[in-house]
């Protein structure tokens, strides 16, 4: 497979997690439920499991930017429970 495509799927993966944690941190904040780093988390191991299968690289790259959209989450250890309420910015991590 050419490089080019790989690199492009994998940036579309991340930027699909990272929208996707956003939104749910915005509309799914309120339910009391694990916090989606650690869906993140599950996603990079899964796609570090499968790395050589075609699905694995999509998969690392949307739990690394899944991860990454709930950062301060994750830098708190917060593992369950409802968001503190908090002015909503998409590209904020912190």
């Amino acid at each position: 497979m050419n490089w080019l495509i790989i690199i492009a799927i994998s940036l579309i993966s991340a930027f699909g997690g990272f929208a996707s944690g956003r939104l749910g941190d915005k509309y799914g904040g309120h339910i009391n439920a694990p916090h989606h780093w650690i869906y993140g988390l599950i996603l990079i191991v899964i796609g570090i499991l499968w790395f050589h299968s075609w699905l694995g690289l999509p998969c690392l790259a949307y739990g690394v930017g899944l991860f990454i959209s709930d950062l301060n989450d994750f830098l708190q250890l917060r593992i369950w429970g409802v968001d503190k309420p908090h002015q909503w910015k998409f590209w904020s991590i912190m």
